[in-house]
């Protein structure tokens, strides 16, 4: 499945979205607005250390403007870090990449310390509120923690590290020392949470693998980075990470590695733990919802075609009375959850 999607509509963050992030400390007095960062003047392709176009420009500030942007960028990356405007003088701003590929279109921030060269990310983007819900409900309900500020002009989102899954799969993917078979299961895991939540568009280029070395063997996770298509397509499969032709080769992996029963398993135990997280979490989930199930995030034909589409899927009628996108997430989650509980 190849699918090249239009520019999403951006749907603005309303009072009760503008509510819940101020009740859960995610927005603050934000020292940068994403317009400012288009005051540059120039712009130059940025390359790999093997010189492939990363599709990323680094931008080119006048010297004025970028000591303005400067000063305000670091106070955000304090803000993102720390919750607070701390004395930051060992801190630098060594670039600014734009990317005008992603519908988000994003600026890249490169922070240094000048103290050990150490360096870190962030992105400036547009706000947009089903991306803001994207992001939420992967805090809430996936085993990751997602750190962000928003209001209603500007989107910070911290860096999230991994191997880029198209990487890993051109890199990474027949090097004898992968297990292949734990990144079969970790694909069936992830794929699984996606539907559930109804997280789109995760291509290979849209997630990352967290590789982390353990006393026998090396473990792995898949994880979002990029939540634009959160609960906004209307075809089912959309959410499903397995239709994509860019995880062809990983999908080949499971079928070849995993039987029925194990992948079974895998998806039950994912939905298990997401419904430890729902009830750990159930007071700031019913929040989200308040601010989610009335919100438009999605056209109307969207809805209605997601609407059957999940009603064929489940083979129920439990869908048919959802009227917005942030019911169909909630019922979604709902039948999904049941199905474990009921098997």
């Amino acid at each position: 499945m190849s699918i090249q999607l239009k520019r999403k509509r951006f749907y603005p963050v309303r009072e009760a979205l503008s509510k819940y992030l101020e009740n859960y400390r995610r927005t603050f007095a934000i020292p940068v607005a994403y317009d400012d960062l288009h005051r540059f003047s120039q712009m130059f392709p940025l390359y790999d250390r093997e010189g492939n176009d990363t599709l990323w420009k680094t931008v080119h500030y006048e010297p004025s403007i970028k000591a303005d942007l400067t000063a305000k960028l670091i106070k955000v990356y304090s803000l993102l870090k720390t919750n607070d405007v701390r004395g930051s003088d060992h801190l630098t701003l060594e670039r600014v990449d734009f990317c005008d590929f992603g519908n988000s279109r994003p600026f890249r921030v490169r922070i240094v310390n000048l103290f050990n060269d150490n360096y870190d990310h962030f992105y400036v983007k547009v706000p947009d509120a089903s991306r803001i819900y994207g992001l939420e409900l992967e805090h809430v309900l996936s085993p990751n923690r997602i750190n962000y500020l928003a209001n209603s002009d500007t989107l910070i989102e911290e860096h999230i590290a991994g191997v880029p899954g198209d990487v890993f799969i051109r890199d990474y993917f027949h090097r004898p020392e992968t297990n292949r078979i734990r990144v079969a299961k970790e694909f069936v895991k992830f794929n699984e949470r996606c539907f559930v939540r109804l997280l789109g568009d995760m291509r290979s280029y849209n997630y990352v693998i967290d590789i982390t070395p353990d006393f026998e063997d090396a473990q792995y996770r898949v994880r979002a980075i990029d939540f634009d298509q959160q609960s906004y397509q209307g075809d089912r499969s959309m959410y499903l990470p397995q239709t994509f032709k860019e995880n062809e080769e990983v999908v080949a992996l499971c079928t070849a590695r995993l039987n029925y029963q194990t992948m079974r398993q895998y998806q039950d135990e994912e939905r298990t733990l997401i419904e430890r997280r729902v009830q750990v979490a159930h007071q700031r989930l019913g929040a989200l919802w308040e601010a989610m199930v009335p919100d438009e995030i999605a056209p109307e034909d969207h809805v209605t075609e997601l609407r059957e589409g999940l009603n064929n899927y489940h083979e129920t009628t439990a869908f048919s009375a959802c009227e917005t996108m942030g019911q169909l997430v909630r019922m979604n989650l709902d039948v999904s959850l049941a199905k474990t509980a009921g098997e």
